[in-house]
């Protein structure tokens, strides 16, 4: 599997729900795909978000996504699923995703997530050690 170059990489099987009739990815079920590797990527640096909307009032919401897709996934193909951070901001996160079928380029995506308030969906500023965790990673897009 390719990593093409991320630091995280979550793997991924299509399963029949994630296709079309014709067993071909369903352009939504990328977003799941996506999603489900930018918490896995948050929880294996010690962000769990349950956690986070507990302490701190906070959750991360996508605020914008642009996504390019290249090839399409079929049923059955084992994917690897990659999230690097660009940027982190007082309160808000952008990062890049890709989905590859081994070394073939399926998806990118460029996301940014916003962290607000879960009360009132207001924007407010990441926990301080959450911040410091992302940052450790973050690199030059």
């Amino acid at each position: 599997m390719s990593s093409g170059g991320f630091a995280f990489v979550w793997p991924a099987r299509v399963y029949w729900e994630d296709t079309d009739a014709g067993g071909v990815v369903y352009h939504a079920s990328y977003l799941r795909f996506l999603e489900r590797a930018r918490t896995e990527w948050l929880r294996a640096m010690g962000v769990h978000q349950q956690q986070m909307r507990d302490d701190f009032d906070r959750v991360l919401v996508v605020r914008s996504m642009q996504i390019d897709f290249h090839k399409p996934a079929r049923l059955d193909d084992q994917l690897a699923v990659s999230v690097g951070l660009i940027e982190c901001r007082r309160a808000s996160l952008v990062m890049t995703q890709a989905i590859h079928n081994g070394d073939t380029l399926l998806l990118q995506a460029r996301v940014r997530a916003a962290c607000v308030a879960a009360s009132d969906f207001r924007p407010r500023p990441l926990p301080e050690a959450v911040c410091s965790a992302l940052i450790s990673t973050e690199s030059v897009e």
